[in-house]
């Protein structure tokens, strides 16, 4: 018989929700913009200040923000008390880079498409930096934990194919050619996105794993 589930488990699933709606705000806001070139450029230039797309992300994404913030922030309620404490670190650093994600890239978003270099902007880059840096640690953290831990198994083989997919977005940004900047930039913003679906998925099943 299965365990019934709680208020809090049901929450989780909203990082399903996040990641469908962030998904859907990727695939279809291109069709407002007219020329833009989902190769060459940053998911970003979607929603800055004067691109004419910005309207319909806002609609589209307007469940991921909430979904991967709400379903963060109530894992790391869900866990207190429970699982190693070096895991536990490793989900409340994820948890604040959804958060520094979600408020930071809503008060800073950017002027122009690709790089205007007002205040604005820089704060953008800064917020994403932060960001990178956050997702790379806590994912660490959270393999270490597991392998360390020999817990959730699985829970590690997922953070480790995300830490592969950031690490290579990070590397693949800088070496491949401006036309093809679009693509590396794509692993990282969706490797952090679905993980976070991921772990809502965990809470959902209460880490059974």
């Amino acid at each position: 018989m299965s365990k019934k589930r709680d208020l809090i488990h049901w929450l989780g699933l909203l990082g399903v929700v996040s990641l469908l709606s962030y998904t859907a705000a990727v695939v279809f806001s291109p069709l407002a913009y007219p020329g833009y070139d989902w190769m060459a450029q940053a998911v970003s230039d979607l929603s800055a200040e004067n691109a004419p797309s910005r309207i319909v992300w806002n609609q589209l994404a307007s469940l991921s923000g909430v979904g991967s913030v709400v379903s963060a922030t109530v894992l790391c309620v869900y866990i207190q008390g429970k699982l190693t404490r070096a895991l536990r670190l490793g989900i409340y650093l994820f948890a604040v880079m959804m958060w520094l994600s979600a408020v930071g890239y809503g008060m800073f978003p950017l002027t122009d498409s690709g790089f205007a270099g007002t205040f604005q902007d820089i704060m953008h880059v800064v917020v994403t930096v932060l960001v990178v840096v956050l997702s790379l640690a806590s994912l660490l953290v959270i393999i270490v934990s597991c392998l360390r831990g020999k817990s959730h198994p699985s829970l590690a083989k997922w953070a480790l194919l995300a830490l592969f997919l950031m690490i290579a977005g990070a590397i693949g940004v800088n070496a491949v050619p401006r036309d093809y900047f679009g693509i590396p930039e794509r692993f990282s913003v969706f490797a952090a996105m679905g993980f976070n679906a991921i772990l809502g998925v965990y809470l959902f099943r209460d880490f059974a794993d």
